[in-house]
């Protein structure tokens, strides 16, 4: 009994061994390409070109950084990506919780069928609304514009669907002494339940951000101006060898490096607060 005992800590030692040293090395796969790509931007063309895996610059150099800011339209890409990447995240915080809690919580005809048209668009590929979503945002009048941009993008589905759940784990009892002190629906909805959506919001936030960050289809179909042009198509444009002959993976890697650090910065910071989609908010 004893021997047995003494054996057991030693096969859960080699077992827990085994495992961190697996997630280290699916951590070192997911991590690698990132390596490569901040390793990259620092080459030169040459050094790029003859060993693009090589984590060791031969020599450093950060003229690919100063081509792109100096020498290239992108601090205007990069200005577009913010304003619309802000006015995006800010509407659909608005505007996804305002019909999440719509549909959790008021009762009209036909709240059923909106439900079901929700769900079924957010099964619908975003390739398939690309020509509708031109000929709408066209005949809106609205077309290579920062309306025709942020307006299509200041809802989403899967938003709504994620408020409208948390709202529904929210016991309406929280709701009745607003009620009884007259407060109407907009109040009850913005003083009382908004602030216990917190880990919600933080999620929508989130996911907002780096969607319209990211964004690239809707931008293609949206707008054509130089003056409009987002990250994500200018650095698109580089693959077609806008700035200068050659390959180009310095400035191409630089100009994604640049990209994703407002992400990772955004994910960083609100990671703790990201909300468990299987868990409630509170339990009555």
């Amino acid at each position: 009994m004893n021997r047995t005992t003494r054996r057991l800590p030693r096969k859960e030692l080699a077992w827990q061994t085994g495992l961190y040293a697996l997630l280290i090395l699916l951590a070192l796969v997911y991590v690698y390409p990132f390596l490569v790509q901040l390793a990259t931007s620092v080459k030169t063309e040459a050094d790029a070109a003859a060993d693009p895996v090589s984590l060791i610059p031969d020599p450093l150099t950060w003229a690919a950084y100063g081509r792109l800011f100096l020498r290239s339209d992108f601090p205007v890409w990069f200005a577009n990506s913010a304003v619309v990447t802000v006015l995006v995240t800010a509407g659909r915080v608005f505007f996804d919780s305002l019909a999440g809690y719509a549909l959790a919580r008021l009762r009209f005809r036909g709240r059923g069928v909106v439900y079901a048209a929700l769900v079924a668009v957010m099964a619908v590929p975003t390739v398939v609304l690309l020509i509708p979503k031109f000929l709408v945002i066209n005949q809106l009048g609205i077309y290579d514009s920062y309306a025709g941009m942020v307006l299509p993008l200041l809802v989403d589905a899967a938003g709504v669907f994620i408020m409208k759940n948390f709202f529904e784990s929210i016991p309406t009892s929280v709701e009745e002494q607003a009620r009884i002190d007259g407060a109407g629906t907009f109040r009850i909805f913005w003083s009382v339940v908004l602030p216990m959506a917190r880990p919600a919001l933080v999620t929508i936030v989130i996911l907002s951000f780096q969607g319209s960050w990211n964004e690239l289809s809707h931008f293609i179909v949206s707008a054509q101006s130089p003056s409009l042009t987002t990250l994500t198509k200018g650095v698109a444009s580089l693959a077609s060898g806008q700035l200068s002959q050659g390959s180009q993976y310095p400035i191409k890697l630089a100009a994604a490096a640049i990209m994703t650090v407002p992400v990772a910065v955004v994910f960083f910071v609100f990671q703790r607060r990201i909300m468990n989609t299987s868990q409630g908010a509170v339990k009555e």
